[in-house]
Formats: C-alpha cells, sequence, structure tokens
C-alpha cells in the first residue's frame, strides 16, 4: 500500500545512553520544577492569624438587620427562602402580641429565622429579594471553622444585628428590658 502523501518521515530510533536509561535527566527536570517553586512567595495565608483582604463584593456572613427605631425589620415573608437556589433559609412566621411593637416593625415577625451556612453558597439572591432590606450579607466576615454541624445553624440570636444602644436609650419604653 502507497503512502497517501509524499510527506512521510522515517524515524530513526536512537539507542539510549546510560544515564537515560537510568532516567537522570527526568529526575532533574523534576527536580528544578521543584527548586523553582521552592523559592516563590507562598499562597497560603495562615487563616486565624493572618486574614487576607477581602474583596468589596465579597458576600459572607448574613445579619439581619434593625430598622432606626432597634426593631426588626423582618416580616416573615419568605421570599429570602424562595429565593434561596440552596435552601439554606428557614422561617417560621408568628403574629406579633400587643406590648410588642417596639420590637417589630409589621404585624407578622419571624419567629425563628435560621441560616445552614453549610448549605448556603453565599449567592445574595436572599439580600436581593427582601423588600424590607432585612437580609445584609456583610463584606468583611466569614463564618468561622466549628466542629460541630449544629454551629453552623445560625439562628436569630447570631443573625441579628446588635441593638444600637444610643437610639434605644431615648425610647420610653426600654426600662425593663434584658439585653
Amino acid at each position: 500500500m502507497q503512502p497517501l502523501s509524499n510527506r512521510v518521515k522515517k524515524l530513526e530510533k536512537k539507542p539510549m545512553t546510560l544515564a537515560e536509561r537510568a532516567y537522570l535527566p527526568a529526575i532533574f527536570q523534576g527536580l528544578s520544577i521543584t527548586l523553582r517553586h521552592f523559592f516563590k512567595k507562598k499562597a497560603t495565608v495562615q487563616y486565624p492569624e493572618v486574614e487576607r483582604p477581602m474583596s468589596n463584593v465579597f458576600r459572607g456572613l448574613h445579619v439581619l438587620k434593625r430598622d432606626e427605631q432597634n426593631r426588626e425589620r423582618c416580616t416573615a415573608c419568605g421570599l429570602c427562602a424562595v429565593a434561596c437556589p440552596a435552601e439554606a433559609i428557614t422561617i417560621v412566621a408568628g403574629e406579633r402580641l400587643k406590648g410588642e411593637e417596639h420590637l417589630y416593625r409589621e404585624e407578622k415577625y419571624a419567629v425563628t429565622y435560621e441560616v445552614n451556612m453549610l448549605r448556603c453558597i453565599f449567592c445574595g439572591l436572599c439580600e436581593e429579594a427582601c423588600p424590607k432590606e432585612a437580609v445584609f450579607l456583610q463584606n468583611n466576615k466569614i463564618a468561622p471553622p466549628r466542629y460541630e454541624r449544629e454551629e453552623f445553624i445560625y439562628g436569630k440570636d447570631r443573625l441579628l444585628e446588635p441593638l444600637n444602644t444610643e437610639t434605644h436609650k431615648n425610647t420610653k419604653d426600654n426600662i425593663n428590658y434584658q439585653y
């Protein structure tokens, strides 16, 4: 059978030297790559002691915001839970009782608001879906490492923004509150 083109190249097999048979060139090539990387700057950050600077668009830990009168903004509408593609948000709604007007903005509020940080993909869709701007993803904090899975389920106690004490001191009904 004749070749289809006249560009046929015939290769000759050269005999290997003793060094090539002992794989010495391959070993030295691998060592040179290792030595090149050995003296480069390390990409690893010693995390708890040294923190890497975060980008302005970084989406980190969730926060449930309060309004100007230190009331919870969340009205338990459930839009954040519906918008979450990872189904990491769980909300149980409740009715506000008489005398709790200073705690909640609307008649309906979130009795429990939980975010499973192991399921959350930090996409920010919950923040965009919230009509009351109650959910906010911080750009300077990440979920700290934990040993137990239960510690990654953040409830309202860990998600709520701390009370603004300056505003809270000026309200007349704050005498019997326990913080």
